[in-house]
């Protein structure tokens, strides 16, 4: 899976905004204002998921490519290697969980924005 393709399928997720808040390396996807991806346009090598913390250990110990957040809170975010060593199908399946994730923990005010989008 290539970085255009993750980017189509989080740019088709609803309410999803990308920028680069912290430099011009980091594609940052957000859910009404809250992270629930991160990856690095210039090498893709690989793409930080928000996880539930017991499920982030699980895929620890069943997958080599998946490891504990890069520069992020390594219990609730996993790095995913985009080299190959993960299904795209995972890939897409915990994605998609991160974004879910973050819509669950919406406060209500955004919660109730999102629902009207």
């Amino acid at each position: 899976m290539d970085i255009e393709q993750v980017r189509d399928h989080c740019m088709s997720k609803p309410g999803t905004m990308e920028s680069f808040p912290f430099d011009e390396e980091s594609l940052v996807f957000k859910v009404m204002g809250k992270m629930y991806a991160l990856m690095n346009v210039e090498s893709f090598l690989s793409i930080n998921l928000k996880c539930d913390p017991e499920k982030a250990i699980e895929l620890r110990e069943q997958f080599a490519g998946v490891k504990p957040g890069y520069h992020m809170s390594k219990k609730h975010w996993n790095t995913v290697m985009t080299d190959g060593s993960v299904a795209d199908e995972y890939l897409i399946e915990w994605l998609d969980d991160s974004y879910d994730l973050v819509v669950a923990g919406l406060p209500k005010a955004l919660k109730e924005e999102f629902f009207r989008i």
